[in-house]
């Protein structure tokens, strides 16, 4: 297994004191700089040596010694095309296949892969599971094998698909959608890769050996009557690289609270890739009480169900009969500990479990992850889609929760994964006019801010015809998965 250190851990004070001197509007510009000069010892003895000068100048000290990351322009040139012709003009434009680094945070892939884009310079795990499936529909299946090789890659090297391939996000994986890749490109062969999704079980279920009724070790929680699910975790407890300087800030907001305790928690709703939202936090209108780790979330262990489904299918496929029998009864025993866990008689929804204290929290746009991955009975379908429908739909899509707070994975912001999931999941139980029609409000969105701005975005608002706002950077242009819903949406809507 491959371990690189990350910038952090790299060039441990001058890394900190850029990033906690604010030197760049996002923090990420710093971890994704690479040395001129690939000898860490020399450049951190030329730093010692030269902070202790009068009129030291920390930015053109980085100047010197790194090369900073640019933002590509991912818009065409010329006039405006119509949306669809866009997008596929952007695809190449969000190509990369860049070599090794030396030093740098970047992990070289073996094959292209498609980013997201603006700041999003390398490839992204659940981002990439809807990019691919837009990728074949527009022709494209070389790229979306290419990007299925790549995680293929990072399993054997790493033991796990992290969150992307950057040092510094190895210690944190993301919404567990391999089985989904192989599915999209390989639905008659569900053994290809039978190895490799056995792999990716391994890390989400590391710990579950010897663990206690009401305990928890890592990604895994055993609740008090034995039930075992999963949670979104990191390995380490430090600020992320990334956003140093803000998760910094985020600690010193809860004096009472371990630093630690609050930056495990920051990078563990970074693997859920809602980072961040008040669906993490004690109080919603504070980040600081974030506490990713005390909640079993449903769209985790729907897509783990989803997991355990295939690789009891592979299993079965390739002869392997012991191996079908065993993943058989852990997806049975997962369904039914969400039945009797996570699902809400009340709201008529499946929601998230605060699990040391055996509440349920309030609905989220997560509920329809368990249509999406094939879990749900009828009644349950029935149930979700009416409360979606009453609750979460607005003008112009699924929003993300309920409530309202600085946190860019809330109200009224939408998301295009959460789109793609929903109206996929709704038209697979076979509530085709509700996937229909939300399917035209984020669609005429798309198009309407198209039309005003030029530009595809990460994320819209829900309630009015606007790029959506909140969270620790600007909105992004690109945009791979934004692009991705236009394209997969668009074609269930066309006769």
């Amino acid at each position: 297994m491959i371990s690189t250190p990350s910038p952090q851990q790299q060039w441990g004070p001058l890394f900190e004191a850029v990033q906690q001197a604010g030197l760049f509007p996002d923090s990420k510009a710093f971890a994704d700089a690479v040395p001129r000069h690939g000898d860490a010892g020399r450049l951190l003895q030329a730093y010692e040596q030269q902070r202790a000068q009068e009129g030291f100048d920390p930015g053109a000290f980085v100047r010197r010694f790194f090369v900073l990351p640019g933002t590509p322009v991912e818009e065409a040139a010329g006039a405006r095309l119509p949306i669809e012709e866009h997008i596929r003009a952007l695809w190449p434009r969000l190509l990369r296949h860049d070599g090794p680094e030396p030093a740098g945070s970047l992990l070289a892939l073996p094959h292209p892969y498609v980013v997201p884009g603006g700041r999003f310079r390398e490839i992204y795990y659940w981002d990439s599971a809807f990019t691919m499936q837009a990728l074949l529909l527009h022709g494209h299946r070389d790229i979306a094998q290419d990007m299925l090789d790549n995680f293929v890659h990072l399993v054997r090297q790493v033991g796990h698909v992290p969150n992307s391939n950057r040092s510094y996000m190895l210690s944190r994986s993301q919404p567990p959608l391999l089985f989904r890749m192989v599915e999209l490109l390989w639905p008659d062969d569900p053994g290809r890769y039978l190895d490799v999704l056995r792999a990716e079980h391994r890390f989400w279920m590391a710990g579950e050996d010897g663990l206690a009724a009401g305990d928890a070790a890592r990604r895994v929680v055993r609740l008090a009557d034995g039930t075992l699910l999963n949670r979104y975790w990191d390995d380490h407890c430090t600020p992320r690289d990334e956003s140093w300087r803000e998760d910094v800030e985020t600690a010193g907001e809860a004096p009472h609270r371990p630093a630690a305790e609050v930056w495990r928690e920051l990078r563990a709703a970074a693997e859920s890739g809602w980072d961040f939202s008040s669906r993490w936090c004690a109080d919603p209108q504070r980040l600081c009480t974030i506490e990713t780790s005390a909640v079993l979330p449903i769209d985790l262990n729907a897509l783990l169900w989803g997991l355990e489904q295939a690789i009891a299918r592979g299993a079965r496929q390739a002869g392997a009969a012991a191996v079908c029998d065993e993943f058989e009864t852990r997806a049975a025993a997962r369904a039914d500990a969400l039945r009797r866990h996570l699902w809400s008689p009340g709201q008529r929804a499946f929601v998230d479990l605060h699990w040391p204290t055996g509440t349920q929290r309030e609905l989220t746009a997560a509920t329809v992850v368990p249509l999406y991955a094939g879990l749900t009975t009828p009644d349950e379908a029935a149930a979700v889609a009416d409360t979606a429908q009453a609750r979460l739909l607005g003008a112009n899509g699924l929003r993300t929760t309920l409530r309202r707070s600085a946190q860019q994975w809330d109200q009224p912001n939408g998301w295009a994964p959460l789109q793609i999931m929903a109206a996929e999941g709704l038209r697979r139980h076979g509530h085709d006019a509700l996937a229909a029609d939300l399917s035209r409000r984020w669609l005429g969105c798309i198009e309407r801010v198209y039309e005003s701005s030029g530009k595809l975005v990460e994320k819209y608002d829900t309630e009015a015809d606007r790029i959506g706002g909140g969270g620790e950077y600007p909105t992004q242009d690109g945009f791979g998965w934004t692009n991705a819903s236009y394209v997969i949406l668009k074609q269930h809507l066309t006769p």
